[in-house]
């Protein structure tokens, strides 16, 4: 194997209380391609740093190549002191890189060169650092989360141009797709070490939730021989006082790895907040067109959005997604056409820029809009403190300003508080940014599992395959079209072409844009499973053994004969939660059915 080009290992350091970094390690050779995973928090950006030289360890080697070139994406460029893009660029080459490597690197994200720093949005900003650092083609790319603020146009060539680099690379980086795409190996840094896979982001999961179960075997173990040990000293047969003293020193020592052990972090529990059903009809749009100026952002587009649809709008920046959104929810009015909302909604929106937030707030004041210490949550009264420790928050942090939190914590927060309001329809845009793992994994689950409607907006890839019933995509010309399934669905019916390939497509095939917002109907049946209804029929049968468990529990509760004398409304409310799980239980097993008998028809 190549010597390594970057070498941490023994890494240590605390900011105070419990360490960052305990040991951890990481190491990259040429031609490596690492996904560097780990909770928020957990220190990714913070030993990236360490690998750039950016912060020192407090202990632990150090090693980088004399003659490597080691360049540094950060979550926050600093552009200060350039006054144009291009200046900003150029600044990060060698004097033997070749500066039209720059031209083509900027022309490709969409920059000029021209643009004055100030000016850029955080899109703009994110592209003109990536040409920075890929510029001068070196040796080792250390990339903290590059695909935030870029749309699925530029995170697709993104992926392509990594791959077709020799640079080594270590990335972090919310977007599974991509990890899946850019990944070779994986390092996971969990309670301030780490350890490496030799395989793939593609391959993380399932090794990281092998190595949990078995940590938790073991302590399982460690505990039960230390109840031996101690059974034996106090009741075993007197032996030499040294072997005595020896097993009491092995008992005290196995104590402390037992008290020592810090498990697994915490797992964020979602809920949202239901407001009574809307009407089976939620948005009916016809013909909407909106124009700003010579630019037609959407021209006579029309759906019917029914209650339980999870729609994904997709599409690059600039397309004009957040205007239709607007458009769809009435918060914009069409320039001709019609939308027309159903009975009963209640909108509860996530917006890409976040509602603005006072730093100096703290976060029990900003959960609770300033009403006391308590919210309530499904006609539930919960305490504040009870309420943020499902965001993984701690209950001494309801009295800490926000300006203290990460992105990813700020990101956790707001949407706690959009998931307190009672709603039948969440308007989600760009929900996932931010948000690491496991809290992605939770939002997948509350978004697929939404009794109501839902909207997103999002460049995330897998987290639309795996949560939405229908892909709206735009077509060129403002016209914008209605796909079944998710987004791996959608390039299926585009002929397998993506949102960066449709328009050359297009052209070299001489075919204009389709004027039809609905697509065409398939020539034939399919011929498998879309990836969301595998998806459904491989996750349906533990959501119907959870569900049954609840069911059970339920009834015993309502068997007690003292329940309804001791408390009438918690026993209506029993009744009523029993009703819902077992409509619940009959619908997922309906489904479950027909999609079993599908894949029956479809093998056989």
């Amino acid at each position: 194997m190549a010597p390594p080009l970057l070498n941490l290992d023994g890494i240590r350091l605390t900011f105070g209380g419990t360490p960052l970094l305990d040991g951890a390690a990481l190491s990259a050779s040429a031609g490596e391609r690492i996904a560097l995973v780990g909770r928020n928090g957990s220190g990714k950006s913070t030993l990236l740093k360490i690998a750039a030289g950016i912060i020192e360890p407090q202990d632990g080697e150090v090693f980088r190549q004399p003659s490597a070139t080691i360049r540094y994406l950060p979550q926050m460029p600093d552009m200060e002191g350039f006054a144009s893009v291009r200046a900003y660029v150029e600044a990060g080459l060698g004097p033997a890189d070749d500066p039209y490597r720059a031209t083509y690197l900027m022309e490709h994200l969409g920059l000029t060169g021209e643009e004055r720093p100030d000016d850029l949005s955080g899109g703009e900003a994110r592209r003109a650092a990536l040409a920075r650092v890929m510029a001068p083609e070196p040796d080792i790319l250390l990339l903290d989360e590059p695909t935030n603020h870029l749309d699925l146009q530029v995170i697709e060539w993104l992926e392509d141009e990594l791959n077709r680099s020799s640079s080594a690379l270590v990335v972090i980086s919310h977007d599974r797709r991509f990890l899946e795409r850019v990944s070779r190996a994986t390092v996971w840094l969990d309670r301030g070490q780490t350890r490496k896979l030799d395989k793939g982001f593609a391959h993380f999961e399932e090794w990281r939730d092998t190595i949990l179960e078995e940590e938790e075997r073991e302590q399982h173990k460690l505990g039960r021989q230390i109840v031996r040990e101690e059974h034996w000293l106090r009741y075993g047969v007197t032996a030499r006082r040294k072997r005595n003293m020896r097993r009491l020193g092995e008992l005290q020592t196995m104590r402390q790895r037992f008290r020592g052990h810090r498990g697994a972090e915490g797992v964020a529990t979602m809920v949202a907040s239901d407001a009574a059903e809307s009407g089976k009809l939620v948005i009916e749009a016809k013909n909407i067109e909106k124009s700003f100026g010579d630019l037609t952002v959407v021209k006579g587009f029309s759906t019917r959005i029914q209650r339980g649809d999870r729609i994904g709008l997709v599409g690059p920046n600039g397309a004009g997604k957040t205007t239709l959104l607007k458009m769809l929810t009435g918060e914009l009015q069409p320039d001709s056409g019609s939308v027309r909302l159903g009975t009963n909604l209640e909108i509860a929106t996530l917006d890409q820029k976040r509602e603005a937030v006072d730093p100096q707030e703290t976060l029990g004041h900003y959960l609770t809009d300033g009403r006391g210490d308590n919210l309530v949550i499904n006609g539930e009264e919960r305490h504040v403190v009870s309420y943020m420790k499902d965001f993984l928050f701690k209950p001494e942090q309801a009295r800490t300003p926000v300006r203290e939190l990460s992105g990813g914590e700020r990101a956790r927060l707001i949407l706690a508080r959009v998931l307190a309001r009672p709603a039948n329809l969440l308007v989600l845009d760009e929900p996932t940014n931010d948000l690491d793992m496991e809290t992605l994994e939770l939002l997948q689950e509350l978004v697929a599992g939404f009794a109501g409607t839902v909207i997103l907006v999002s460049h995330d890839r897998d987290f639309l395959d795996r949560t939405v019933t229908s892909i709206i995509a735009p077509d060129g010309e403002g016209r914008w079209i209605e796909y079944a399934g998710g987004y791996a669905d959608m390039l299926a019916q585009r002929g397998g072409t993506r949102l960066n390939d449709r328009r050359a497509v297009q052209k070299q095939a001489g075919d204009a844009p389709r004027a039809e917002s609905t697509p065409e109907a398939p020539k034939g049946p399919a011929k498998k499973l879309s990836f969301k209804q595998k998806f459904a029929l491989e996750s349906l049968p533990g959501k119907m053994a959870a569900v049954s468990a609840s069911i059970s529990t339920l009834e015993n509760n309502i068997a007690d004969p003292a329940f309804y004398e001791r408390d009438p409304k918690g026993f209506q409310k029993t009744i009523a939660a029993l009703d819902k799980e077992r409509a619940t239980l009959v619908s997922m097993e309906e489904e479950w059915l027909e999609l079993e008998m599908l894949r029956e028809e479809l093998e056989g």
